[in-house]
């Protein structure tokens, strides 16, 4: 088959948006074609070991994306138009705007939190209230955290709301129903996207061995926000 050249460029630690493809198989060529230091997303597989053309390849009305880990600019090669996928996750619309921390009083006012939270984490894109035994995790409506692994503890996650898109270990779910669960083992990468326009994403967070927020290892962040 001969490629079409539509065209993308990624510098280093930069990634593509989370598209899905149309009704006709997509191929996607890297130059420099190289085979490590890629992250890619293709339907429900995370990657992140030596690539092969094969993992390049998206079926019909799949989710993808592609994450430059390397430490040059690719330019990734489309065999046809993408312009018109839909995109379930952008991780860099908001990057250029003015980014303010949520106010976690004003955020009470319209959201019911439960007593008894022992600390707040607030940021601009989401809070956490922590909990004894537990967090509970808002995020904002179209962004994410970033795709990140822990040395020292385990996770439990349970949706509470929101339908999200949960990337753990090499899988990721898409549109999750509330009382879904999953285990993020230490050393497994794990992430949350918000695809709604409207309403925030919920989601309970246990964890066992030691918790530190320093415990973290950011594989992909790209606005710097965590």
């Amino acid at each position: 088959m001969v490629m079409i050249i539509i065209q993308e460029s990624l510098t280093p630690e930069r990634g593509t948006c989370l598209r899905v493809n149309d009704s006709t198989p997509l191929r996607i060529e890297l130059d420099p074609p190289i085979k490590e230091n890629i992250l890619i997303i293709n339907g429900q597989e995370f990657f992140y070991g030596k690539l092969s053309e094969e993992k390049l390849k998206i079926a019909p009305n799949t989710p993808y994306m592609i994450i430059n880990k390397s430490k040059m600019t690719i330019t990734l090669r489309y065999n046809k138009e993408i312009s018109t996928h839909s995109i379930l996750y952008n991780p860099y619309k908001f990057e250029n705007n003015n980014l303010k921390i949520i106010d976690s009083t004003e955020f009470q006012k319209t959201h019911e939190i439960p007593e008894g939270y022992v600390d707040i984490l607030a940021k601009w894109y989401s809070i956490k209230f922590t909990y004894p035994q537990y967090n509970l995790i808002y995020i904002k409506p179209e962004m994410g955290i970033s795709i990140q692994k822990h040395a020292l503890r385990d996770e439990i996650w349970e949706a509470l709301g929101g339908n999200p898109i949960i990337l753990s270990g090499n899988k990721v779910y898409y549109f999750v129903k509330e009382g879904e669960k999953f285990t993020n083992k230490k050393g497994d990468f794990h992430a949350i996207f918000n695809p709604n326009t409207d309403r925030y994403v919920i989601l309970k967070e246990y964890w066992s061995g030691h918790f530190d927020e320093e415990d973290i290892e950011r594989v992909f962040n790209p606005n710097k926000y965590g």
